[in-house]
């Protein structure tokens, strides 16, 4: 999962990407950063110990999901200027984008005379958004029609068919309906994929409040859930700045002193809890004396997919994926009580993947 982290200039964006990944890039409020910043974040999950116990590994892998700082918004973003160039680049290369928008005061980053207003920046981006989609559909059109002056008999109803769907997803995006929500065929969702629309991806907004006001988070991500749940946008609250201080902390003075300031949930731990969501995906498990490991992938893939996630091979010489729920690996305690009790299950290539299954790949290349 590659997931893209985009803000107005003095939103703080780049703290929440450091507080999120634990990284130390450079923050500041006039930023000339111009390349992205690149973080892997490991994402949390207390299940891999029980399986540690069994196994004894000589490694323990967690699941893992990197998270991209775009550089500073360019200049005139927010004037109907459009996204273009390098920075739409980057926003068309991730799997979801996280919309920082700031609701902290701060004397030391001044907000420019426009106030402080979460929900105002949050409806800036996204218009700006689906100014882009709008330039691409527009653009695609008229290669359309150019194309259809020369086109043979036999090419005219693709073509067609194609201008017919732009248009539609076009009069969509005017009315104000992103492209995630209009009705597609399955065929037409496949072939929206190839485009990147910024408006198909899917989309976290975060607001980064004040180490004073994280009191208040829970009544602002509500705010928020109400203006723009209904577009299947995810929302959250939390304060960039104190989740950075504490995400450079040792984990076990992490857990006190959160404790003792009552910060409840880690920005991480919601951050993955919201990525996972945004992009509908699960986990399973590889286990034995070499690794456990943790794996992520969308959910309704089929086993040989799951192993293709792996490796390649495993998924084209996929034979068979022997499984056992977590719990009842868990409970048994081992692979070979697991097959006593019968709940080692033989599965073939249509099984569906669930989360936390554990999983043995039986594979011939």
């Amino acid at each position: 999962m590659d997931i893209a982290i985009v803000g107005l200039p003095r939103s703080g964006k780049t703290t929440i990407f450091n507080a999120v990944t634990r990284g130390a890039a450079q923050v500041a409020a006039f930023s000339s950063q111009t390349k992205p910043n690149i973080g892997v974040a490991k994402v949390p999950d207390d299940r891999l110990q029980p399986l540690v116990k069994i196994f004894e590994p000589a490694k323990i892998t967690h699941a893992e999901v990197t998270y991209v700082d775009i550089p500073a918004a360019p200049e005139g973003l927010g004037q109907s200027k459009g996204i273009s160039g390098e920075y739409l680049n980057h926003l068309q290369k991730a799997d979801a984008l996280v919309i920082v928008a700031r609701s902290f005061d701060d004397p030391a980053v001044p907000d420019e005379g426009n106030g402080i207003d979460a929900s105002r920046d949050i409806e800036t981006l996204l218009y700006e958004f689906t100014f882009a989609d709008l330039g691409i559909l527009e653009r695609r059109m008229g290669r359309i029609k150019d194309n259809l002056k020369s086109a043979r008999t036999t090419e005219r109803d693709g073509l067609n068919r194609e201008h017919a769907l732009a248009s539609r997803l076009k009069d969509g995006l005017e009315d104000g309906m992103s492209i995630r929500r209009q009705t597609l065929t399955p065929d037409e969702a496949k072939h929206v994929e190839g485009f990147q629309f910024l408006t198909n991806k899917p989309v976290i907004v975060v607001a980064n409040v004040g180490e004073d006001d994280t009191s208040a988070a829970g009544d602002i991500e509500a705010q928020l859930d109400t203006q723009f749940g209904e577009d299947g946008i995810l929302t959250a609250a939390l304060s960039g700045k104190l989740e950075m201080e504490l995400s450079q902390m040792d984990p076990e003075d992490e857990k006190e002193f959160r404790e003792s300031l009552g910060a409840g949930e880690s920005g991480l731990d919601r951050m993955m809890s919201l990525s996972y969501k945004a992009l509908d995906q699960l986990t399973f498990f590889t286990c034995g004396p070499t690794e456990v490991r943790a794996w992520t992938v969308t959910k309704g893939v089929t086993a040989p997919q799951a192993a293709g996630k792996i490796h390649s091979d495993m998924e084209r010489g996929f034979i068979r994926a022997e499984v056992v729920g977590y719990d009842d690996m868990v409970r048994t305690g081992s692979m070979a009580e697991a097959r006593k009790q019968g709940v080692f299950r033989q599965e073939g290539k249509t099984y569906i993947v669930t989360e936390a299954d554990v999983m043995l790949i039986l594979f011939n290349v």
